[in-house]
């Protein structure tokens, strides 16, 4: 089983967004597509697989079957859509995020621990 969970809904979404009140989120903005989004959540789950800060929430939406999530995290945070992209943040605000081939275990490691 995958240590993330996966956002599909606007409902979801803002649940996630309101509890980053209490506890800080990883998301990993992922496209079905594209090559190196592949190897970013190939990343993701190689960093979850080890072993990941327990004290954060880990998510994953899919930018384009679930595009208006995608487009509301975006928005709701400030942050220019990319993909593939992680976004780590807490109450409601960016603490980090990058995207493309800098999506990497070692990286989130540097972040998250």
């Amino acid at each position: 089983m995958s240590a993330w969970k996966e956002l599909t809904t606007l409902e979801e979404w803002q649940q996630v967004l309101d509890r980053s009140a209490e506890k800080p989120v990883v998301i990993l903005k992922h496209s079905t597509t594209c090559p190196v989004s592949a190897s970013a959540m190939e990343e993701y789950e190689e960093y979850l697989a080890g072993e990941p800060n327990q004290d954060v929430d880990y998510y994953m939406v899919k930018v384009i079957e679930s595009r208006p999530v995608s487009n509301q995290i975006a928005e709701d945070l400030g942050i220019k859509h990319a993909s593939p992209q992680i976004l780590y943040f807490k109450n409601k605000e960016s603490i980090w995020n990058t995207s493309h081939w800098s999506v990497t275990a070692k990286h989130m490691t540097a972040v998250l621990d």
